[in-house]
């Protein structure tokens, strides 16, 4: 496997737009062929659309993310997607925002330019709730497998194996659910209110 493809060199490109009043039809047209084009790039692994408010107009948070930094570039940089970026500067309150993230940190980052991360234990209880059913159910549906052969049933492989199916399955899919899940949890106050 091609050193760029390993799962470890997964990095998330994080665009923010906010729209201006009035643009937020064209806005939305533009968005879906733009996330089409760009879901057919190679090193591409998927995108996910945050709608949000912004000082009074629509912010957009688009999560792409890609196998490595090099096809993250490579899509940065193509001509299709500055001429695409081009057509919506018009639409665009503060222009095309950017930022690069490796792909376990936009798990609990804010939506919003105002807004703060969660509280730790916000997010130590939400990866809580993703993992452990993860490790009780993971080497459950691994174990027939691994006692088909010496190699697989190795203590060394086979855990190597689970381990492997954890993280893919809580990066690329689970964790990016529950965060859309429990946002609202994620996103409120805790600050104790003031007593006399």
């Amino acid at each position: 496997m091609p050193e760029s493809n390993r799962f470890e060199e997964v990095v998330t490109l994080v665009i923010k737009h906010r729209v201006k009043a009035g643009f937020e039809v064209p806005y939305e047209a533009w968005l879906r062929n733009i996330v089409s084009i760009a879901g057919q790039q190679e090193g591409h692994l998927g995108v996910d659309v945050i709608r949000g408010k912004s000082a009074g107009l629509d912010l957009y948070t688009c999560v792409l993310r890609f196998c490595s930094t090099e096809t993250m570039q490579r899509w940065l940089d193509s001509p299709q997607r500055l001429e695409l970026v081009n057509e919506a500067t018009p639409m665009l309150a503060d222009g095309d925002q950017t930022e690069v993230n490796p792909v376990n940190e936009f798990w609990f980052a804010p939506q919003a330019e105002t807004s703060s991360p969660p509280p730790r234990w916000k997010q130590a209880v939400v990866t809580l709730l993703v993992i452990l059913p993860h490790t009780l159910l993971v080497p459950l549906i691994w174990g027939p497998l691994l006692q088909l052969n010496a190699v697989l049933s190795n203590y060394v492989v086979a855990t190597f194996l689970i381990t492997l199916t954890i993280v893919v399955s809580v990066v690329y899919l689970f964790m990016p659910m529950a965060t859309r899940l429990f946002a609202p949890w994620l996103s409120s106050s805790t600050q104790p209110k003031e007593t006399r």
